[in-house]
């Protein structure tokens, strides 16, 4: 079982670069908010432990137990409140995903070069 929900992180990071390829930064930005209005708590505008419990299963993360779905709040929680806010959750995503990382140090070094031309 723990076998198979390293499976399922590892597709999930693999696949924010592949979306970042065919979506574009923006379009990348568009499906995390979106994946994070999925996650939320709609009264509270934050994804909290009892939100993401919740909702988890229509990512296919039924089998996470609470104390990892408590451990992944308090990774992206920057902010100490116990509950992930938009921002939190996008940098979280980033973080997670080594090879995203990558690409955007790549894309930001090739940004500032453009700014440095001007």
């Amino acid at each position: 079982m723990a076998e198979e929900k390293g499976k399922r992180s590892d597709e999930f990071q693999d696949m924010l670069p592949v979306m970042a390829d065919k979506l574009g930064g923006e379009g990348l930005i568009r499906e995390l908010c979106n994946g994070f209005r999925l996650l939320m708590d709609r009264d509270k505008g934050v994804i909290t432990f009892e939100s993401l419990k919740k909702n988890s299963a229509l990512l296919g993360l039924q089998d996470l137990r609470d104390d990892e779905l408590v451990s992944m709040i308090r990774e992206g929680d920057t902010g100490g409140d116990g509950a992930l806010d938009q921002m939190e959750f996008c940098m979280l995503m980033f973080r997670l995903s080594p090879d995203l990382m990558r690409e955007s140090e790549a894309w930001l070094e090739h940004a500032l070069q453009q700014e440095l031309r001007r």
